[in-house]
C-alpha cells in the first residue's frame, strides 16, 4: 500500500441544463493533469434543479452519457472518482438524492442515499424543502477503498454529528460531504461544522461544494475544503469554480485515536 494518498475536490456551479454541466465537467477533467487516488465531486453535480421535468429529463436523456464520463474518467486516471449526488427514481412521484463511488475498474463501488433531508425555513423569502420531492435514505455507508475507508454523506448531513460517530465506530478515517450548501447558512457555520466533524472523529474530511447563483436563484456558498483529522483546513478554494488538492497520510487518524482515544469508548 502507498504511504500516501493524492485527494482533489471539484467545485462547480451546476445549472439545470445537464448537457451544459457534463461538458464542464469534461472541461475540469481535462485541466487536471495530476495523478490522485480520489476525486471527489460536488452535490447535485449533473443537474442542480428540483423541477422533477428537469430532474426526469436528465435520468431520461443524460444520466448514462453523465456516467459514462465517470467511468471513463476513473479507468483512464486509474483512481476512484465520488459522485456527491444525483437524483434517482425512488417509485413514480419521488427520488433519492444519491452519492456513488465508481471504483478504478469503472464499476460502482459503493452508494449512499442521504438521509437528512433539507426542510428549513431560514428567513420569510428562503426556505427548502427537499422532502417534496425526495425521499430520506435509511442507510448509513463506509464504503472500503484502496485508499482506506470512506464514511459517505451528503451536505445537510453535516447538522447531525452521531452520523459521523458511527461512521468512525465503523472504521472511517476519511468523511466525504459533497454540498451545495447556501450562501446565508454556509457564512454562518461551514467552516466551523467541517472542523468540528474532523475534530471530534479524528478523520479527514474531503468536502466539494457548489459555488455562486445558480439559474434557479439559489446562492451556494462554495469554499470547498480538504480537512486533516485534527482540524487543519489543508486546502480550500473560495468562490471560484476550479479544483483543490493535496497529498494525505493514512496514518495520521490512527495515530490520533490511538493518542485520544475518545471515539471507541464514549
Amino acid at each position: 500500500m502507498k504511504k500516501f494518498f493524492k485527494i482533489l475536490c471539484f467545485q462547480t456551479k451546476s445549472s439545470k441544463d445537464p448537457h451544459k454541466n457534463i461538458n464542464m465537467l469534461e472541461e475540469i477533467f481535462k485541466s487536471v493533469s495530476v495523478e490522485v487516488d480520489l476525486i471527489c465531486l460536488p452535490e447535485c453535480v449533473a443537474v442542480f434543479s428540483d423541477e422533477k421535468k428537469t430532474i426526469n429529463l436528465f435520468l431520461n436523456k443524460f444520466r448514462e452519457s453523465f456516467f459514462n464520463l465517470i467511468k471513463q474518467q476513473a479507468v483512464q486516471r486509474k483512481c476512484c472518482i465520488q459522485i456527491g449526488s444525483i437524483p434517482e427514481k425512488f417509485n413514480d412521484k419521488k427520488f433519492v438524492n444519491r452519492s456513488y463511488v465508481i471504483d478504478e475498474k469503472g464499476s460502482c463501488n459503493s452508494f449512499y442515499d442521504k438521509i437528512n433531508l433539507f426542510d428549513v425555513k431560514l428567513n420569510d423569502s428562503e426556505y427548502y424543502s427537499e422532502s417534496k420531492n425526495y425521499v430520506s435514505g435509511k442507510k448509513i455507508v463506509v464504503s472500503d477503498l484502496p485508499i482506506g475507508k470512506l464514511g459517505m454523506s451528503i451536505c445537510y448531513d453535516l447538522r447531525f454529528p452521531n452520523m459521523y460517530r458511527k461512521m468512525a465506530k465503523k472504521g472511517a478515517i476519511y468523511l466525504s460531504i459533497p454540498s451545495a450548501f447556501t450562501e446565508t447558512t454556509g457564512k454562518r457555520h461551514w467552516h466551523t461544522l467541517l472542523k468540528a466533524r474532523a475534530i471530534e472523529n479524528f478523520s479527514y474530511v474531503f468536502a466539494p461544494g457548489q459555488a455562486g447563483k445558480h439559474c434557479n436563484g439559489r446562492k451556494t456558498y462554495g469554499h470547498s475544503m480538504i480537512v486533516s483529522p485534527d482540524g487543519k483546513i489543508l486546502k480550500e478554494l473560495g468562490k471560484r469554480e476550479g479544483v483543490i488538492t493535496t497529498t494525505i497520510d493514512p496514518k495520521k487518524p490512527i495515530e490520533l485515536r490511538k493518542t485520544i482515544p475518545s471515539i471507541y469508548f464514549d
